[in-house]
């Protein structure tokens, strides 16, 4: 993998009860717990195939079998390779739909949410989004709020995401410029200059909405949309 890449893995969870048995010996044994732990079948299957996905992929990146791949979690809860700390990577998933982004010796984040109706998102647009953001949403028509919610949200997650903080460090400190969406007016401290970051969306259908955020001190960066294939799991299960 190019160190100056950023490869953006794209794809859908199928869940099936033929392919779990092979995702299964995948995981490790912290994994399979979890999985054990979760009553409902459907979303055991899920997290089963996208914890596997997501080992393949790594192994796939640093030439290693996937179950020997050892993630651990910061004291903040974000995930690492223990023997790869050069390697970046981060992963959103909702419903079917999972991404994966992949780079060397970065802050990465990425985040993807189904495009639908929420009751409260007036109520989270006061609560999260700083004053510029709010009333740039507040005078937009109707018919365009829920998609520019989306476009706002998931920029703000892939960025805390990205930090390993979460959204303890604050989405209202998360601060995009609402006519340039990939620029930042203000970051929390901490994490460096607005102008050390790029932010933007993700290429999906109209029905997802989808970003990334990197702190892109590497002027040679380059984004690689890559979609998961057959061959490519197979290969492996």
């Amino acid at each position: 993998m190019d160190s100056h890449a950023v490869h953006i893995w794209q794809g859908e969870v199928a869940a099936t009860e033929t392919d779990c048995p092979h995702y299964w010996r995948i995981l490790d044994d912290s994994e399979k717990a979890q999985a054990d732990s979760i009553k409902n079948e459907y979303l055991r299957k899920h997290y089963v195939e996208v914890r596997a996905i997501l080992r393949i992929l790594l192994g796939h990146t640093v030439h290693a079998d996937p179950h020997t791949v050892r993630i651990h979690k910061t004291e903040h809860g974000k995930p690492y390779l223990v023997d790869y700390p050069e390697l970046a990577f981060n992963l959103s998933h909702t419903d079917n739909r999972m991404i994966v982004a992949i780079a060397y010796n970065c802050l990465l984040g990425v985040d993807i949410e189904y495009l639908k109706l929420r009751a409260n998102c007036a109520a989270v647009v006061n609560k999260c989004f700083a004053d510029e953001e709010k009333a740039y949403w507040q005078q937009l028509p109707q018919s365009q709020q829920t998609q520019a919610f989306y476009h706002f949200w998931t920029r703000k997650e892939a960025f805390v995401k990205a930090t390993g903080r979460g959204i303890a460090i604050g989405l209202k400190r998360c601060v995009l410029n609402p006519e340039k969406t990939t620029e930042f007016l203000r970051i929390p401290d901490g994490f460096g200059g607005i102008d050390d970051w790029m932010v933007g969306g993700i290429d999906w259908d109209e029905s997802i909405c989808g970003a990334f955020a990197i702190n892109n001190q590497d002027t040679k960066r380059m984004l690689k949309n890559m979609y998961l294939s057959w061959d490519l799991l197979a290969d492996v299960i």
